[in-house]
């Protein structure tokens, strides 16, 4: 009879390895019972609570519509690119509240917050709006004001005499 040898070694043996399957998995839609996609945007000191659902393309901001509250066309601009580069412009309606920060962070943040809720609810659209850069926080915030300065770099004007 040939007996076993323990195994003493770093690896375990072929027949207790665990096969893993290399098949790519696919996100699911998330939805909520309302038919509604949630997520949330970022950007400066603004947060936006966005909630996409199928509709004709309402925006609505802070249950205002988006020409009163956004008045400036740029920042309606900024709002409207990832519906824009996926094509979505008249299929979502897009409710969001947004506070903090002020008017440009906001439309920054509500931009963020449609991004990641179309990903959310279509997973195929992720590889575009991350090629727009429309995924990506937009991490940069006010540097603070520092002692001895008028601002966070500007000195206080040098008098010679």
């Amino acid at each position: 009879m040939a007996e076993e040898k323990e195994n003493t070694g770093a690896f375990a043996p072929l027949s207790e390895v665990a096969v893993v399957s290399m098949e790519p998995t696919v996100a699911e839609p998330q939805v909520d019972e309302y038919g509604r996609t949630y997520a949330t945007g970022k950007r400066k000191d603004a947060v936006a609570r966005v909630w996409i659902k199928p509709g004709k393309g309402t925006i609505t901001v802070n249950n205002r519509e988006i020409t009163t509250y956004f008045a400036r066309p740029a920042l309606r601009m900024i709002v409207n690119q990832p519906l824009a580069a996926v094509q979505r412009g008249t299929e979502y309606d897009v409710i969001c509240t947004v506070g903090g920060g002020g008017l440009s962070g906001q439309a920054g943040a509500v931009r963020h917050g449609i991004s990641k809720a179309l990903v959310l609810r279509e997973p195929d659209l992720r590889k575009t709006l991350k090629s727009g850069g429309f995924l990506t926080r937009d991490s940069r915030v006010v540097e603070r004001k520092k002692y001895g300065k008028k601002k966070a770099r500007r000195s206080f004007q040098f008098s010679k005499r």
